[in-house]
């Protein structure tokens, strides 16, 4: 079996484990939790039934009103700026869910615009990660040579170092600003950023949905927009650095391949070129050593 497809096959096996391995962790650790809070929250709305004279019904109504009530709780989401945060995360497929088109014409256009940012996106994010690899490896080229060092060229090692920290880095920037503007606690904050650079998106925590911060803080709002999108290009550098580890191994094994094939494809005719000299010249052999009657 190829190399590639050995590479290929152990991936997969590797995915499904980690998947298994991850759902039972998860079950392990918030199962309990969401069996407590299930069993709490009915208790509670037993009581407020009962206390307000509620009907089924009734409590189903005011609970859809609260639902819809919630996203305009955090200020208007659909002026510039809101719909430029919403732009953001529909094309790095962030996606919090904190707003989402209710018009038919709106989800329309939602369709289209992603269809066409999605892959544009990422592009661009792919283009200016590679741009920023290299100019971060010309920059440890110099500082080696200008260091006297005896081997000044860069390794992947060296990259994927300069990668990791530099993400790190990024992550508690952000974590540090959130926190202080959002008032959340340092490890919630950081959790954001990991959550949103990595564009899980699950929308539990959602910057900018407090105290009309889209219309009254425009300062904390470019600063927002600025980090997620130099956030995204870090990740993604760093992301790019793995993911062309692993394509250029495969490239090389099927390079392998094709030089192996070729080799034995060049031997393969030499060698039958050889058996039709040697058969000639025994020909020649045996003509010559005949009696002539």
């Amino acid at each position: 079996m190829k190399r590639q497809n050995v590479r290929t096959l152990a991936l997969i096996v590797c995915t499904f484990t980690y998947l298994l391995v991850g759902a039972a962790v998860f079950d392990a650790l918030e199962s309990k939790q969401e069996t407590s809070e299930k069993k709490n929250l009915d208790e509670r709305r037993y009581e407020l039934m009962t206390k307000y004279n509620l009907s089924e019904k009734k409590y189903e109504e005011l609970e859809l009103v609260v639902l819809k009530l919630k996203p305009h709780q955090a200020g208007v989401q659909w002026r510039f700026a809101g719909s430029f945060y919403f732009a953001i995360t529909v094309i790095t497929t962030i996606g919090y869910g904190h707003a989402a088109p209710s018009t038919d014409g709106g989800k329309i256009f939602c369709m289209f615009y992603a269809l066409l940012g999605i892959p544009l996106t990422l592009v661009m994010f792919q283009s200016m990660g590679e741009r920023i690899n290299t100019f971060v490896k010309y920059l440890l080229h110099r500082i080696k040579k200008c260091l006297r060092m005896k081997h000044t060229e860069v390794s992947m090692a060296n990259m994927v170092i300069i990668g990791f920290f530099s993400c790190i880095s990024t992550l508690c920037i952000g974590a540090a600003a959130f926190s202080y503007y959002e008032d959340w606690t340092f490890f919630h904050a950081y959790y954001y950023c990991f959550i949103t650079l990595t564009t899980i998106g699950f929308g539990d925590y959602v910057a900018l949905q407090k105290h009309d911060a889209l219309q009254n803080n425009p300062h904390y709002v470019a600063f927002s927009f600025v980090y997620i999108l130099t956030g995204l290009t870090v990740i993604g550098a760093f992301l790019n650095l793995v993911v062309l580890r692993f394509m250029t191994m495969n490239s090389e094994d099927e390079k392998r391949d094709a030089e192996q094939k070729a080799l034995l494809r060049r031997n393969g005719q030499t060698t039958i070129r050889t058996t039709e000299t040697s058969g000639n010249f025994r020909n020649i052999d045996q003509t010559d050593d005949s009696p002539v009657f």
